[in-house]
């Protein structure tokens, strides 16, 4: 289920963090589910268990995860999570329609961008 990829410039933990996070807030990581213990997602993923080890730290600091000694990390219960993670969105969202507006980007292309992407289709610049 969690694919890396090298391409991208974010750091490997700082990916495996998102991903783990999108899991959850999709659901496909319930609350109170276990995750792989660090040195078997390592091994899964092809990576040091040092960057494993700090997306679960990272992890653990921001709620989304619990550790338990002895016994693993587990999914939190927390439904705050979501919450704070839908309220930080919208908060990008908000601060990208504000630069827009700041780079003479008119109301309606910034809201017609935004009906493409939540519809799949392709934008103005993508069709040209």
């Amino acid at each position: 289920m969690i694919i890396l990829d090298v391409q991208d410039r974010r750091p490997i933990y700082e990916q495996l963090k998102a991903k783990i996070t999108e899991l959850v807030l999709m659901e496909v990581y319930p609350p109170q589910m276990q995750l792989p213990s660090v040195r078997s997602l390592a091994r899964e993923l092809g990576v040091n268990p040092n960057t494993v080890q700090k997306a679960y730290q990272e992890l653990e600091r921001d709620k989304v995860i619990y550790s338990v000694s002895g016994k693993g990390s587990f999914i939190s219960p927390d439904p705050l999570v979501r919450e704070r993670r839908r309220r930080e969105t919208l908060d990008h969202l908000r601060a990208a329609a504000s630069q827009c507006l700041k780079a003479g980007v008119d109301k309606e292309e910034i809201l017609q961008t935004v009906a493409d992407s939540l519809s799949g289709g392709a934008g103005e610049e993508e069709a040209k």
